[in-house]
């Protein structure tokens, strides 16, 4: 995709792999070595990623046991999916682990892209969300926001 504002990622890797092994911990699952390699490859990749671009990023993990293994991290809430528009599910570390951000979701290509808006837009988009909440009595907890249109790449194909 185009231009995009990436979303800072501060957290510490140690910190988010010692938050990792707390949360598998937690469901009584280990911390194996091809989880921490997923969760590196991850906190790492500037987007979310498909499992083709995950395997192709640590091409010693096996397909089968990625699947199994991103299931077990969806589970302990260290990574969660972002669907697109095509039929790639994709996955990145949870906003507590990346950091709050939003997505750019193409319609044409299906690639997904991280953005981050100014804090003074992003109170409003919490206003905002806490006020659909009260209107509709619906208890909101978080947002986040996906924009779909078209990639500069896609745009300027046509």
């Amino acid at each position: 995709m185009g231009s995009t504002h990436e979303p800072d990622r501060t957290s510490n890797p140690v910190d988010v792999h010692r938050t990792a092994a707390e949360r598998l911990r937690h469901d009584d699952q280990r911390y194996t070595a091809g989880r921490r390699a997923i969760v590196a490859a991850l906190a790492e990749a500037p987007r979310p990623l498909t499992i083709a671009e995950l395997l192709a990023r640590v091409p010693t993990l096996a397909q089968s046991s990625t699947y199994r293994n991103l299931a077990v991290l969806e589970q302990a809430r260290i990574v969660h999916r972002v669907i697109g528009t095509d039929e790639f599910t994709r996955f990145e570390l949870t906003e507590e682990l990346a950091g709050h951000h939003h997505h750019l979701i193409c319609s044409s290509c299906g690639d997904v892209a991280d953005f981050t808006v100014d804090p003074a837009l992003e109170v409003l988009l919490a206003e905002a969300a806490q006020q659909v909440g009260a209107d509709t009595g619906f208890s909101t907890a978080h947002h986040r926001l996906d924009l779909v249109g078209t990639c500069a790449d896609c745009r300027d194909a046509r």
